[in-house]
């Protein structure tokens, strides 16, 4: 890798995590087109090196919910317990079965489109008119956050662009889904990055992650995550909710547009 990859990686780490992290959203969802269209990373190694951002810029948004006093609860602990095994699983798919891309940039624009416009609608509409809403139950979100883990396995997503518009959508506030959102991130990628490095060792191919790359973007998540821990208590969460959704769309667009090129 050379400076100039170097900086830029950097530069997208910072300023997407710095959008994504005050709604639980690590970002790497966002950066996985940037590795492939523009810094050539191939695939597969482009999953690996995905969660290897995951796992340098998790700390910065984790310490500062840390010091927030926000990370405990029992959500963190339902998320993580579903996606630790489902992103081994889907490391596992993504190494030997090899899902083609195009359908999972089908099945995230079918999801993620109307849910972000679905969010958008109902903040707007609630803001005017508070409605009660009913929370997700235990059992639900584990059985959520193990399909969400097998997809950050296979493709190198976070898990926080899915996990957050549905949890939020489904009556949690932003405020106690982000950091739960975070720290199962950080976990699973930790978790999937360490499968595909021993997957590296037995099998031939770009398996194992660009360990330059992934450094330099993860630093510049890594500050960017931080700040935008930061920016999250400022933002009321009318605003959040409309973030969150419009991020939601965004991702659900970026992966239509794909689809039909």
């Amino acid at each position: 890798m050379d400076w100039p990859t170097g900086l830029l990686g950097f530069a997208a780490g910072l300023l997407i995590s710095v959008a994504t992290a005050p709604v639980g959203v690590s970002g790497a969802v966002f950066l996985l087109p940037v590795q492939v269209s523009v810094l050539g990373v191939p695939s597969p190694a482009v999953t690996p090196t995905n969660l290897l951002y995951n796992v340098v810029a998790g700390p910065g948004a984790l310490l500062r919910h840390h010091r927030a006093g926000t990370l405990r609860g029992p959500l963190t602990r339902l998320l993580v317990l579903g996606t630790v095994p489902g992103v081994v699983v889907g490391a596992v798919i993504r190494v030997f079965a090899v899902p083609g891309p195009s359908v999972f940039r089908l099945l995230i624009a079918v999801l993620l489109l109307p849910l972000g416009g679905w969010l958008c609608l109902r903040t707007l509409r609630r803001a005017s008119r508070p409605a009660p809403t009913r929370e997700p139950s235990s059992r639900a979100v584990t059985r959520l956050a193990m399909a969400v883990g097998v997809a950050g396995g296979i493709y190198g997503i976070g898990g926080g662009s899915l996990l957050g518009p549905i949890l939020v959508g489904r009556g949690m506030p932003v405020a106690k889904v982000a950091p739960a959102a975070l720290a199962a991130t950080f976990v699973t990628s930790v978790v999937g990055a360490g499968t595909y490095a021993l997957l590296s060792l037995t099998t031939t191919g770009d398996i194992a992650p660009y360990w330059s790359l992934g450094l330099a973007c993860g630093l510049g998540g890594l500050c960017g995550g931080y700040l935008g821990a930061r920016l999250q208590p400022r933002l009321p969460e009318t605003a959040l909710r409309l973030l969150l959704g419009v991020l939601a769309l965004g991702v659900g667009g970026l992966y239509a547009v794909q689809l039909l090129r």
